[in-house]
């Protein structure tokens, strides 16, 4: 009997910024205006539909463990665990660490009720960039107002870097989340690194 040999999949994955993982160290940014960049490859994401008030919506709020957000701008749960993304007004997008057992739960809540359940785990990776300098790089190409008067952690919109449609998402005071698809992250990841390489010099005032 041929002996079977069982490949662990997981070992041939690459995230879509695996080739520059050296380039994001080498690239920070020290002092009053620092600033880094990092990926967070393969995290768990789940697209969800369900309109507001319906038995479906319920039922799938319930089966996040942290609800659905109400309004633009608006994240239920926290960048640490499982939160939803609020996309539109019945549209959603669900982020969890890697391996988070989700998507089953909320197929099984959804059951034959008007609505959708999605996974979009390799649609898109998350970008980290964190520092004193990170909203100062992010007003070089995102039209959004992102000052402190209006946008404030734990908020989270679709908006474009340079061409670029992501989803930007605020966790702390000097950290923001981004969300590009995969197939945008090397030009988002590359504009970002050399929109910092300006912060790395004195201040010209």
């Amino acid at each position: 009997m041929a002996e079977q040999v069982l490949t662990d999949l997981s070992t041939l994955r690459r995230s879509p910024l695996s080739h520059l993982a050296a380039a994001f160290p080498a690239s920070d940014v020290e002092g009053d205006r620092g600033v880094n960049l990092r990926e967070t490859p393969f995290a768990t994401m789940v697209g969800i539909r369900a309109i507001p008030g319906t038995p479906a919506h319920e039922a799938l709020a319930a089966a996040t463990g942290v609800g659905l957000p109400s309004g633009p701008g608006q994240v239920a749960g926290s960048p640490g665990g499982t939160a939803v993304l609020w996309q539109g007004p019945d549209e959603f997008l669900l982020v969890a660490p890697e391996g988070t057992e989700i998507l089953n739960p909320l197929v099984q809540a959804l059951g034959e009720m008007p609505g959708s359940v999605v996974d979009l785990s390799a649609n898109r990776t998350i970008l980290r960039l964190a520092g004193p300098g990170a909203r100062l790089v992010l007003e070089k190409g995102c039209p959004a107002d992102l000052h402190p008067r209006v946008f404030t952690p734990g908020t989270a919109i679709s908006t474009t870097l340079g061409p670029v449609p992501l989803f930007l998402w605020q966790t702390g005071d000097r950290e923001y989340l981004l969300l590009p698809r995969a197939s945008f992250a090397d030009y988002t990841a590359r504009w970002l690194l050399d929109a910092m390489t300006e912060f790395a010099a004195p201040e010209v005032r």
